[in-house]
């Protein structure tokens, strides 16, 4: 076998060792619970509802892991992501606004 082939063969396989922390069923569910259908992955309320369940992962993760600053840095991103769609939806629509909040159960 080709070395090159061998390195691919090792990337695969390294690859398929990884778990996703969200699989595509708990994304759909988020998604149905939260948004107007499994499929619909545009809504405000689904996409704050996924940057909260990533918020919740990456904040255990930081836990464990204090020094690790490239997470850091990607989770102070999505509660940007997240506070800018929290004041689109307030601009909107107050009343999905504030359902939100109280169904995620977030501070503000």
């Amino acid at each position: 076998m080709p070395p090159e082939r061998e390195s691919f063969k090792y990337i695969t396989i390294i690859y398929n060792n990884i778990r996703m922390y969200l699989t595509k069923e708990a994304k759909e569910e988020i998604f149905a619970k939260h948004g107007k259908g499994k499929n619909d992955t545009g809504t405000a309320e689904g996409q704050i509802a996924l940057f909260t369940a990533r918020i919740n992962h990456l904040t255990e993760h930081l836990k464990n892991n204090r020094k690790d600053y490239n997470t850091e840095r990607s989770l102070v991103k999505l509660v940007g992501k997240r506070r800018a769609l929290l004041d689109y939806l307030t601009k909107k629509d107050i009343l999905r606004y504030r359902a939100i909040v109280k169904e995620l159960g977030l501070r503000k």
